[in-house]
């Protein structure tokens, strides 16, 4: 679906939604580090995406990978990771539960 002047595989609304994630909530888009293509969930990757899923690597979470669905601003993986499930630009409240699927996108961070 074509959602300003990005392609995202596999949503189903303006909003970034998809057919496994379409709460309120949910309005993000990540860009998959394995085909550089934007989807709303690893469920829509694996049934539209490379089939060759990489994470993004830890010294790359500066490079802009996620798309806030509201207003259709790219953060970067650090700007996702450190504003509390909160898009910076227009303050919209994402799912907090994605943070569960992190290590599906993300390599995980050192301790």
């Amino acid at each position: 679906m074509k959602i300003s002047e990005f392609d995202i595989q596999g949503a189903i609304d303006q909003e970034t939604r998809c057919k496994h994630y379409h709460s309120e909530k949910d309005l993000i888009a990540i860009k998959f580090y394995c085909c550089n293509t934007y989807y709303p969930c690893y469920l829509c990757h694996e049934e539209h995406g490379c089939g060759q899923h990489t994470v993004w690597p830890a010294k790359d979470f500066d490079q802009k990978a996620i798309l806030c669905g509201n207003c259709k601003t790219e953060l970067t993986i650090h700007e996702y990771m450190n504003n509390e499930n909160t898009c910076p630009s227009c303050g919209t409240l994402f799912n907090a539960g994605c943070s569960l699927h992190h290590h599906l996108y993300f390599e995980k961070l050192r301790e």
